[in-house]
């Protein structure tokens, strides 16, 4: 986008973010997950990165948090109290320790000292000769909210360090208070019997707890809290300060630990990624820390966030992203289905770039145009799927979808059936899965792992309506599907992207499916574009075999051999119906090259056309074809005017009476190896 673009899209996220902000941090009531609001922020962030001159003092990305309510007593904290940068994969970990180092002008040690991530409320406790006399909130990072009397009701904060003799006068330390999913659920379900509202995550809830005013509500909620940071002791690494932490008497998570490498950083991050729905309070991700506490202090802040330390978030469930386009996949039953297609964005670790909208009423309901900034969620095994749209970022440029009123694959009428809309063509669907199946066939593209019933999925889920959709499958697209996983989706997309970069001409001509146009026709289809240089090269691609074959009337079609009346008609028409040539502009786009075969012709039986009937006893009927197709003959299934000849084995069939009656001389099979040599 142009500067002009970027600086109303950073107003329109500013206003949506400062209004989340006060949601979330003040009123304790979001309207999005955090996920959401991380992928605002990260758009936010990006765009100001591409053009800082647009920063402004105002800016989400320029302070931690809100102001807090005026109804507690404000404290200033000793040292401000940060939050951290996200990083949402493994190369933007990297990027980040790269950034570290080079900051500082010297290589820093790898090593890091790992903490999950807890979903929970911020605070900070002070202690004077081992007695808690002090517990605020983090507000915005400088002056916080004073809710001592409700942190006295979290049974694992000790009113009095239980080894306060190793601990030093004064105490200053900072933790997360959190609810357990246990606790978070029991308590939901009070609230639904007594009609109150109820929240929606166990951090809301912690948080509600702790701005109670009457701390009886809060000691009614069995809040715990884990304590990971000193403000006021100078230690060599952070692994010590949680070494003191416990050694003071207070709660530490166990799972914390300190690792030696980035690769082991990674691998605990994913196995925290697999393993947290296990524990009993939710985590987001793991903040990660450079443990030497001397590089952590040289490398400061950025703004109001250290460089020492990032938050490698878990595979967000919810993201925001723009509909770029809704296309209509029609599938078996001759529905049709709309899709967004969207700008791609990284969810469950999966780049997800488009999304079925199910039907017209859903599109309704969400009031979704093109061009809309909306809310995607995958969730477990449930496929990508669109859940708000984001109002307040529209611009006015935003396009109605409108159902189309005849059918993209067949140009039938479209009927109103239901909540759906069909193509009045009752057979269109079954056509179209036909078609499909024919395509990736063994004699066409020959595409394994891409059965019937995987297609019939795919149909159904608004992935494919013709073979041009099967080129754009990427693998995410196969791998958010319930029963599928990344193997299986890589093991298909490999499949396919082999068998596109060089299909043969006859397998390419065959898997069209033109009208009576089988596996002999079409490789006499090709031969003849090939022996007459209509394609010279060794690779065309489809748009080039489209216009070869175009460019042929009728009368030159049925001088190619055994391709009568009939069959240069539907061939003829094929390539004369525009929606066929828009399917042929999609293999293109997919990537498709069509390979001309080279293959050691000699001419013995040029000219001639050959029918097999019976059984031969010498060799395999296979092996017959190839044998005449290899002398330059050609193959026909059918008897007729322009045979050649029939060669008759044992229990010849109709083929043979039909020879007689035509006057097509028939050979034995030792006449038609004598021919052969």
């Amino acid at each position: 986008m142009d500067k002009t673009s970027a600086k109303k899209r950073l107003e329109e996220l500013k206003k949506a973010i400062h209004h989340h902000d006060y949601q979330y941090h003040t009123l304790d009531n979001p309207e999005v997950s955090d996920a959401v609001y991380d992928s605002l922020k990260r758009e936010l962030l990006a765009t100001e990165e591409e053009y800082p001159a647009l920063v402004t003092p105002d800016s989400p990305t320029q302070r931690i948090g809100s102001a807090p309510l005026t109804s507690f007593k404000k404290t200033r904290h000793r040292t401000p109290m940060n939050s951290f940068t996200d990083a949402f994969s493994e190369e933007e970990m990297a990027k980040w320790f790269k950034r570290a180092g080079d900051y500082l002008g010297r290589s820093i040690k790898e090593e890091f000292y790992c903490e999950l991530k807890i979903d929970g409320f911020a605070v900070e406790l002070v202690y004077e000769n081992g007695v808690f006399i002090e517990g605020s909130t983090r507000g915005d990072g400088t002056v916080g909210e004073d809710i001592t009397q409700n942190l006295k009701t979290v049974g694992s904060i000790p009113l009095v360090l239980p080894n306060k003799e190793k601990a030093p006068k004064e105490v200053i330390v900072r933790g997360e208070v959190f609810l357990n999913k246990k606790e978070f659920d029991q308590i939901n379900k009070r609230l639904e019997k007594e009609g109150k509202q109820t929240y929606a995550n166990p951090r809301n809830l912690a948080a509600g707890s702790m701005r109670q005013l009457d701390p009886k509500v809060s000691a009614e909620r069995n809040l715990n809290a884990y304590i990971y940071d000193i403000v006021n002791e100078d230690v060599k690494t952070h692994e010590e300060e949680h070494e003191l932490l416990a050694q003071w008497g207070f709660n530490i998570n166990p799972h914390n630990k300190k690792v030696s490498s980035l690769e082991e950083v990674f691998k605990l991050w994913h196995y925290w990624e697999t393993h947290k729905d296990k524990l009993s309070y939710e985590v987001d991700g793991l903040v990660v820390i450079i443990n030497n506490n001397k590089d952590f202090g040289d490398l400061g802040s950025v703004g109001k966030k250290p460089r020492g330390a990032t938050a490698f978030k878990f595979s967000a469930e919810e993201a925001t992203t723009k509909i770029n386009n809704i296309k209509i996949q029609v599938g078996r039953t001759g529905v049709l289905t709309p899709v967004a297609e969207l700008e791609p964005v990284v969810i469950r670790g999966a780049t997800i770039s488009h999304a079925t909208l199910h039907n017209y009423d859903e599109i309704v309901r969400l009031g979704a145009k093109v061009g809309d900034t909306v809310v995607v969620s995958r969730s477990g095994d449930v496929i990508p799927k669109i859940t708000k749209v984001l109002t307040d970022l529209r611009t006015g440029k935003e396009k109605e979808f409108v159902m189309p009123s005849k059918c993209p694959i067949d140009g039938s009428p479209v009927i109103r059936d239901g909540v759906y809309y069909r193509c009045q063509n009752t057979r269109c669907g079954a056509a179209l899965r036909r078609s499909l199946h024919h395509f990736v066939s063994k004699g066409a593209f020959n595409i394994e792992g891409l059965g019937p019933k995987i297609i019939d999925r795919f149909m159904d889920e608004g992935l494919m309506s013709d073979a041009g959709d099967i080129f754009t499958l990427e693998e995410d697209d196969i791998n958010v599907l319930s029963q599928f996983g990344e193997k299986s989706a890589h093991n298909i997309i490999s499949e396919i992207h082999e068998k596109k970069q060089g299909v043969s001409l006859k397998r390419f001509l065959y898997g069209l499916g033109i009208l009576h146009v089988g596996e002999e026709t079409a490789e006499l289809l090709g031969n003849y574009l090939v022996s007459h240089k209509y394609l010279s090269k060794k690779e065309h691609t489809p748009e080039d075999v489209f216009e070869a074959l175009e460019g042929l009337d009728q009368e030159e079609l049925q001088h190619i051999s055994d391709i009568g009346p009939q069959v240069s008609k539907s061939i003829y028409e094929w390539f004369k119906d525009k929606r066929n040539k828009k399917l042929i502009e999609k293999l293109e786009k997919g990537g498709v090259m069509v390979k001309i075969e080279k293959t050691s012709i000699s001419r013995k039986l040029e000219g001639l056309t050959f029918v097999l009937t019976g059984t031969l006893q010498e060799m395999s009927r296979d092996k017959a074809k190839e044998s005449i197709k290899k002398e330059g003959g050609s193959v026909s299934s059918a008897v007729s005017s322009k045979t050649s000849f029939v060669v008759a084995g044992e229990d010849p069939g109709s083929k043979y009476k039909k020879a007689k009656e035509l006057g097509v001389k028939i050979l034995t099979e030792a006449e038609f190896l004598k021919k052969l040599k």
